[in-house]
Order: structure tokens, then C-alpha cells, then sequence
């Protein structure tokens, strides 16, 4: 199954106008968090070849779908709502509904970058892939008795005594 392409620039402008219609009624931390990893998204675009700045925005944007449901449960504009803020409140949920779906298409792109995201915490692991190691029992053919380590011959000339 072949899945679109969806541009990257496409996904941050969408974003860039689900945010500023959004942060018109929500407070300063929520137009914070969704600008500054909507910024990374511009990094993202401007360096075509950056893994890092893919992967960065793609953090951000499954982060601030976190902090996106803790501003809306907390801060939630109250029943009364007048046009502006129903409005913000509107935009802003449809922006969190979206960055699922964004999140999929930007690991597409990280994985067309070549990206391969793997969990590491820095803990030693045990491989049992053994297909790289070399027997100590079978000898290489072309080393033999007279040159055991494939050192390449002495073209220097010897140290001279005067």
C-alpha cells in the first residue's frame, strides 16, 4: 500500500494557522509550545537533509499533543463562551485531532530521510548475532608464517649509523 506524500510545508503551515486562530482565546503557554515546535518544523524544512531536525519536530508535535489535552482540561474557557473563544477553542482542537495524523506523515519523512529510529538508554546489550565474527581456529589464506598480522612491507629505508 503506498501511502501519499503529504509536503512538510503543507503540515507546519497547517498547523501555523490551527495555532494562531487557536491561541486567540487559550493562554500564552499554549501558543508557546505549539510555535516553538512549529519552529523546529521550519528547521526541519529549511535543512532537507537533517534527520535530527525531522525527528525533532516529530517529538514535538507527539509532546505538545500532551500538553494540548492538559491546557484543554485545564483550562478549558468556561460555558460561557462568546464567538472569539469558541472559535479558539474550535481550532485548537481541531489542530490537536490533526497532529496524529501529521505525527504519521512526519515519520514517513523521517523514514524517507533515513531515519531509523531505534530506543538506546545507554544500557549494554548481549547480540547473539554471530555472522561477523571470525573463528580463531580457521587461518586466512593470504596470511601466512612469514607475515602473521597482513602488515604491509617496509619501504622505508633503515636507520642510518654515521
Amino acid at each position: 500500500m503506498e501511502i501519499p506524500a503529504i509536503n512538510l510545508k503543507a503540515i507546519v503551515l497547517a498547523h501555523w494557522l490551527l495555532t494562531v486562530w487557536g491561541s486567540m482565546g487559550l493562554l500564552s503557554s499554549y501558543a508557546w509550545s505549539n510555535f516553538s515546535v512549529l519552529a523546529v518544523g521550519v528547521w526541519a524544512i529549511a535543512q532537507r537533509d537533517s534527520i535530527d531536525a525531522v525527528l525533532m519536530f516529530l517529538m514535538g508535535l507527539a509532546v505538545t499533543i500532551l500538553t494540548d489535552i492538559i491546557h484543554f482540561g485545564i483550562f478549558y474557557p468556561p460555558q460561557l463562551l462568546v464567538a472569539v473563544s469558541g472559535f479558539s477553542a474550535g481550532m485548537a482542537i481541531l489542530s490537536l485531532l490533526l497532529k496524529p495524523v501529521s505525527c504519521f506523515f512526519v515519520y514517513q519523512m523521517y523514514r524517507e530521510r533515513g531515519g531509523d529510529y531505534n530506543v538506546n538508554f545507554g544500557f549494554p546489550t548481549v547480540s547473539r548475532n554471530r555472522d561477523t565474527y571470525q573463528s580463531i581456529d580457521q587461518q586466512d589464506e593470504s596470511s601466512g608464517p612469514t607475515n602473521p598480522f597482513n602488515q604491509a612491507p617496509d619501504t622505508k629505508p633503515g636507520v642510518r649509523t654515521y
